[in-house]
């Protein structure tokens, strides 16, 4: 077949797709918990953006000092440091998702630290000049530095949109797993998304479904020794087929989390997600 009658058989399944993807989400907004989300959405969306601005400013490694003493800590903090010091001790690193910054995760880096983690760390990177290889490596290099600074031997990762991906490269194909303990994932495009069909930057091309990078994650990974919690939603708007931010992979110790009614950029702030990183990032044993 022509290359060009291939593209074209390409476009359209893509199109098809597409379409299928926004009637099935379509069918998702017709319930209350949807309307609500959508709201929830808008106003977070307006919120992020006054806020966006702030996030372009990179952020300073600093080692946080390590507190010793739960006088003055709310009940939520001094709970996890009595239960489990190493797990309130261990460093977060937040990657944020294409065109965004480290302000995404404001709301969640605050409810993190009530409920006693105290060590947070994001990295900013630009989907203009880098890939999500090459990004991972840059990852990769943070939490080498966050474990050598805090004295910890691991860290979790927290990874919104393409972010998710970025962390799930580094410990499946870079030997990330020997320092990453746990890799939570919002609205990640682990089997590619229809969306990114239509934008011609690479890390786009890189989310397609069916694409390289994409395929090359679906490849064994024995011995992934890293946690993966992904969590999905039934109307979000940028991973279509949304079930497709599940991860499949035969290998990996992943759980997939379905939380209803949350648009794409509202995951990180929603309470539930919040809680139930939490409580995950609680018990390193589990």
């Amino acid at each position: 077949m022509p290359p060009y009658e291939q593209a074209e058989g390409l476009g359209r399944r893509a199109v098809t797709g597409l379409r299928d993807g926004v009637a099935w989400m379509g069918r998702s907004l017709l319930t209350p918990s949807a309307v609500k989300g959508v709201a929830v959405e808008t106003a977070w969306v307006a919120t992020h953006l006054a806020m966006y601005p702030m996030g372009l400013v990179e952020e300073q490694f600093r080692l946080q000092a390590e507190r010793h003493s739960l006088e003055g800590l709310p009940p939520a903090q001094r709970g996890l440091l009595v239960g489990d010091v190493v797990a309130a001790g261990t460093p977060i690193v937040l990657v944020h998702g294409v065109m965004d910054n480290r302000s995404i995760f404001t709301v969640l880096r605050r409810g993190l630290h009530r409920r006693g983690f105290g060590s947070t760390y994001a990295l900013n990177y630009s989907p203009l000049t880098d890939d999500i290889r090459s990004v991972a490596v840059r990852l990769g290099d943070l939490v080498e530095e966050v474990c050598e600074e805090t004295g910890h031997d691991q860290v979790h990762v927290i990874g919104h949109s393409m972010g998710g991906l970025i962390g799930r490269y580094l410990v499946q194909r870079l030997g990330g797993d020997q320092r990453v303990h746990t890799l939570v994932t919002l609205g990640t495009p682990h089997q590619g998304t229809l969306p990114a069909h239509l934008v011609p930057l690479t890390v786009a091309r890189q989310m397609r479904i069916g694409g390289d990078l994409i395929t090359e994650l679906d490849e064994p990974a024995p011995g992934c020794r890293t946690r993966i919690l992904a969590v999905w939603s039934d109307i979000d708007q940028l991973v279509i087929p949304q079930p497709n931010a599940q991860v499949l992979h035969p290998d990996l110790n992943a759980r997939n989390m379905l939380v209803r009614g949350v648009g794409h950029l509202s995951l990180p702030v929603d309470g539930r997600v919040v809680r139930e990183i939490g409580s995950m990032l609680s018990l390193l044993d589990n």
